[in-house]
Protein backbone atom coordinates (compact mmCIF):
# COMPACT_ATOMS: atom_id res chain seq x y z
CA UNK A 1 0.00 0.00 0.00
CA UNK A 2 2.85 2.38 0.81
CA UNK A 3 4.19 2.11 -2.77
CA UNK A 4 0.70 2.77 -4.16
CA UNK A 5 0.06 5.93 -2.14
CA UNK A 6 2.16 8.29 -4.32
CA UNK A 7 0.36 6.97 -7.41
CA UNK A 8 -3.05 7.51 -5.78
CA UNK A 9 -2.02 11.04 -4.78
CA UNK A 10 -0.85 11.65 -8.35
CA UNK A 11 -4.15 10.37 -9.76
CA UNK A 12 -6.14 12.57 -7.35
CA UNK A 13 -3.96 15.54 -8.34
CA UNK A 14 -4.66 14.86 -12.03
CA UNK A 15 -8.40 14.81 -11.32
CA UNK A 16 -8.02 18.12 -9.48
CA UNK A 17 -6.15 19.47 -12.50
CA UNK A 18 -9.23 18.79 -14.62
CA UNK A 19 -11.39 20.52 -12.00
CA UNK A 20 -9.21 23.63 -11.87
CA UNK A 21 -8.91 23.81 -15.65
CA UNK A 22 -12.69 23.63 -15.98
CA UNK A 23 -13.16 26.20 -13.21
CA UNK A 24 -10.64 28.47 -14.91
CA UNK A 25 -12.74 28.40 -18.07
CA UNK A 26 -15.89 29.14 -16.09
CA UNK A 27 -14.29 32.00 -14.14
CA UNK A 28 -14.59 34.36 -17.13
CA UNK A 29 -11.16 35.88 -16.58
CA UNK A 30 -11.46 35.60 -12.78
CA UNK A 31 -14.54 37.86 -12.81
CA UNK A 32 -16.91 35.21 -11.38
CA UNK A 33 -16.21 34.55 -7.68
CA UNK A 34 -17.29 30.91 -7.23
CA UNK A 35 -15.38 29.43 -10.19
CA UNK A 36 -12.40 31.60 -9.25
CA UNK A 37 -12.39 30.21 -5.70
CA UNK A 38 -12.80 26.64 -6.99
CA UNK A 39 -9.89 27.28 -9.37
CA UNK A 40 -7.62 28.64 -6.62
CA UNK A 41 -8.35 25.85 -4.14
CA UNK A 42 -8.13 22.96 -6.59
CA UNK A 43 -5.04 24.34 -8.36
CA UNK A 44 -3.28 24.61 -5.01
CA UNK A 45 -4.29 21.10 -3.95
CA UNK A 46 -3.37 19.71 -7.35
CA UNK A 47 0.12 21.25 -7.22
CA UNK A 48 0.63 20.07 -3.64
CA UNK A 49 -0.31 16.53 -4.64
CA UNK A 50 2.04 16.62 -7.63
CA UNK A 51 4.81 17.89 -5.37
CA UNK A 52 4.19 15.12 -2.85
CA UNK A 53 4.11 12.42 -5.50
CA UNK A 54 7.45 13.38 -7.04
CA UNK A 55 9.14 12.40 -3.80
CA UNK A 56 8.61 8.80 -4.92
CA UNK A 57 7.85 9.00 -8.65
CA UNK A 58 10.37 10.42 -11.14
CA UNK A 59 9.44 13.99 -12.08
CA UNK A 60 9.19 13.41 -15.83
CA UNK A 61 6.92 10.39 -15.39
CA UNK A 62 4.77 12.07 -12.74
CA UNK A 63 4.38 15.26 -14.75
CA UNK A 64 3.50 13.41 -17.96
CA UNK A 65 0.85 11.37 -16.16
CA UNK A 66 -0.50 14.41 -14.28
CA UNK A 67 -0.84 16.47 -17.45
CA UNK A 68 -2.09 13.59 -19.59
CA UNK A 69 -4.81 12.40 -17.23
CA UNK A 70 -5.81 15.98 -16.36
CA UNK A 71 -6.05 16.97 -20.03
CA UNK A 72 -7.98 13.83 -20.96
CA UNK A 73 -10.48 14.39 -18.16
CA UNK A 74 -10.83 18.08 -19.04
CA UNK A 75 -11.58 17.35 -22.70
CA UNK A 76 -13.83 14.43 -21.77
CA UNK A 77 -15.84 16.62 -19.40
CA UNK A 78 -16.08 19.39 -21.99
CA UNK A 79 -17.43 16.93 -24.56
CA UNK A 80 -19.85 15.37 -22.03
CA UNK A 81 -21.28 18.78 -21.12
CA UNK A 82 -21.48 20.03 -24.70
CA UNK A 83 -18.80 22.72 -24.35
CA UNK A 84 -16.74 20.94 -27.02
CA UNK A 85 -18.19 18.93 -29.88
CA UNK A 86 -17.99 15.15 -29.53
CA UNK A 87 -15.82 13.31 -32.02
CA UNK A 88 -14.90 9.64 -32.22
CA UNK A 89 -11.43 10.61 -33.44
CA UNK A 90 -11.03 12.98 -30.47
CA UNK A 91 -12.14 10.18 -28.16
CA UNK A 92 -9.54 7.83 -29.69
CA UNK A 93 -6.78 10.38 -29.14
CA UNK A 94 -7.90 10.87 -25.53
CA UNK A 95 -7.79 7.09 -25.08
CA UNK A 96 -4.25 7.22 -26.47
CA UNK A 97 -3.25 9.79 -23.86
CA UNK A 98 -4.70 7.66 -21.08
CA UNK A 99 -3.06 4.55 -22.53
CA UNK A 100 0.33 6.26 -22.62
CA UNK A 101 -0.07 7.41 -19.02
CA UNK A 102 -0.97 3.86 -17.98
CA UNK A 103 2.05 2.61 -19.90
CA UNK A 104 4.34 4.92 -17.96
CA UNK A 105 2.90 3.57 -14.70
CA UNK A 106 3.33 -0.01 -15.90
CA UNK A 107 7.02 0.35 -16.71
CA UNK A 108 9.29 -1.45 -14.24
CA UNK A 109 11.00 0.76 -11.70
CA UNK A 110 14.62 1.43 -12.50
CA UNK A 111 17.43 2.85 -10.41
CA UNK A 112 18.25 6.48 -10.98
CA UNK A 113 20.81 7.20 -13.66
CA UNK A 114 24.33 7.67 -12.32
CA UNK A 115 25.46 11.24 -11.85
CA UNK A 116 27.54 12.66 -14.66
CA UNK A 117 31.03 13.80 -13.83
CA UNK A 118 32.90 16.46 -15.69
CA UNK A 119 36.03 15.29 -17.48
Amino acid sequence: MKRSLPWLVLLASAVLEAVWATALGLSDGFSRPLPTIVFAVTATLSMLGLGMSIRSIPLGTAYAIWVGIGAALTVGWAMATGVEPFSVVKLLFIAGIVGCAAGLKALPAMDAAPARTSD
